[in-house]
């Protein structure tokens, strides 16, 4: 805040904290001879000290703030350990003091912590509801199993090519896994909330905008594991790609805005395209009989991310490798094959390349369409590796409709700018 100190910030900032996880432990401490020790004003006390040490900036009394915290917490604890074996409070007092600290050298981190401290605390009966009463053994396994893919090996994972021919990169193709897995994962939240006919198209609509690829490789996964939920996978699938466009006609207006116009009527026919074949299926979702005692399976296969990502990994190796072969064709080629991997990618290389005047901006267009259409066919292979050909061959007509319709655009662009 412009005029006030700094140190006045950071010990207001701790002062808060210290009060806004005081009232919680305050009205949950109870009364009588056998309520707990620790409420508002020794919460604010101590996150107020904590704050003052790191004002001082002395780190012995910084280290004596934090182990008084802690020893008044294990005698509070020695105390009520009779009536209440728990250690939230006491863990608290603790991460207050912490928190006090922190919020004296940045205060915005430390009351952004603080007010999620809270929250926890606060949210307690209903988070134990939800753990006890509605999650099960597997989903906790799997939620963990996610969690430990995201935060613990993808930072692991280099960032860089790793192969001669510079295609396969680990950090992208395990992002992609944790995608799928993630995808897979909101679409059993999503049957648990709303049911197949509504979650699945829902959730696959929003998967889209992270990834239609990896949204056709859980969709076909599930289906394949729950064969009643044959329909509305497909159409999550679909509508998925109905987010391809969109995303396109975006990242096209960043790039290049002559290029995002000529590509107005080709995405707009393929996104019409995509919305009809999915509402087609939900439409057949909704009239079919619902699944006596359907089987919601476990949130995600990890062998099927590894099946998705191994396939994408062969067809991107592949693309690159032709890339290599027809590298006199330049820049086409290379935009063309980098759709297989990512139609957004390669549409904004496209429009790049055309603002840098390397290509006309109907080469920009013939080669994004080139990549759209290469990332219908890697879908395709998706859903035929991850669902087989039950799926696949009832997705291929909404692809095909929808390249169908991008190119017929193309031509009806092409033939109004020769006018």
């Amino acid at each position: 805040m412009d005029g006030v100190a700094p140190d006045i910030v950071g010990l207001a900032a701790a002062l808060g904290i210290g009060l806004l996880i005081g009232m919680d432990r305050e009205r949950s401490k109870g009364t009588g001879p056998h309520r707990q020790p620790g409420g508002l004003r020794t919460f604010a006390l101590f996150a107020l000290a904590g704050a003052i040490a790191a004002a001082v900036d002395n780190p012995w009394l910084t280290s004596a703030v934090v182990l008084s915290a802690a020893a008044l917490a294990s005698v509070a604890y020695h105390q009520s350990a009779e009536s209440d074996p728990g250690l939230t409070t006491e863990i608290a007092l603790v991460v207050t003091t912490l928190l006090g600290i922190l919020a004296y050298r940045h205060p915005a981190v430390g009351a952004g912590l603080g007010v999620i401290v809270a929250i926890m605390l606060a949210a307690r009966t209903r988070m134990h509801r939800f753990v006890l009463d509605q999650l099960n053994a597997q989903e906790v396994h799997d939620g963990l199993l996610l969690a430990a893919a995201a935060l613990v090996v993808l930072p692991l994972m280099p960032d860089r090519a790793i192969d001669p021919l510079g295609a396969f990169n680990p950090r992208v193709i395990w992002l992609l896994a944790i995608l799928v897995m993630t995808i897979n994962a909101a679409g059993y939240v999503a049957l648990r909330a709303f049911g197949a006919v509504v979650g699945l198209p829902l959730s696959g609509l929003a998967g889209g905008f992270v990834s239609s690829t990896a949204t056709h490789g859980a969709m076909a996964s599930r289906a394949l594991a729950e064969p009643a939920l044959l329909r509305p996978a497909i159409a999550g699938a679909a509508l998925s790609s109905l987010a391809t466009p969109i995303f396109m006609l975006i990242v096209l207006a960043v790039a290049n805005q002559a290029v995002m116009v000529a590509m107005v009527l080709p995405m707009t026919l393929a996104g019409l395209g995509a919305l009809g074949y999915g509402a087609l299926f939900t439409l057949r979702a909704v009239q079919a009989p619902p699944p006596e005692q359907m089987q919601l399976g476990r949130p995600f296969r990890p062998r099927d991310a590894l099946i998705f990502t191994a396939t994408v990994s062969a067809v991107i190796f592949a693309a690159a490798l032709l890339e290599r072969l027809f590298g006199t064709t330049g820049a086409l080629v290379g935009v063309a094959v980098a759709g297989f991997a990512d139609t957004q990618a390669a549409g904004a290389s496209a429009a790049s390349l055309a603002a840098a005047d390397k290509l006309s901006v109907q080469q920009a267009v013939v080669a994004t369409l080139l990549a759209f259409s290469g990332n219908a066919a890697m879908k395709i292979v998706v859903s035929w590796v991850s669902g087989r050909a039950a799926f696949a061959l009832r997705i291929l007509p909404g692809q095909l409709a929808m390249v169908a319709l991008a190119w017929l655009g193309w031509v009806l662009s092409s033939w109004k700018l020769f006018q």
